[in-house]
């Protein structure tokens, strides 16, 4: 992750747009062993990005708010995007190293 201070936001709609702001524009959506761009065919494996990026929000009264925002970078595609997760919703659906990359951070 980033080496530069970790700002902090009180949504995941200020955490998404401060993203866009640094240029993470693309959308990205979580598959079983890889992440896909929504605006074209791009596939990218654990070892193809890192993440830049991750911010979590925790529901005050109902742990179904929980969510994670995770701000990816891929050199190899030089793309810039976000990934946004309910927590433990991929528990069953993802691969062991989609779920290691994703929490380590």
């Amino acid at each position: 992750m980033s080496s530069l201070q970790q700002p902090y936001f009180e949504t995941v709609t200020e955490a998404l747009q401060w993203l866009n702001v640094q240029g993470f524009t693309e959308n990205f959506n979580l598959d079983v062993d890889c992440i896909r761009c929504n605006t074209n065919t791009l596939r990218m494996s654990p070892e193809e990005f890192k993440i830049e990026y991750l911010f979590r929000f925790e529901g005050d009264t109902d742990p179904g708010d929980e969510d994670i925002v995770y701000g990816i970078i891929s050199d190899i595609y030089n793309v810039k995007g976000v990934l946004t997760s309910a927590f433990g919703i991929y528990a069953d659906s993802v691969s062991a190293e989609m779920i290691k990359k994703l929490s380590t951070h």
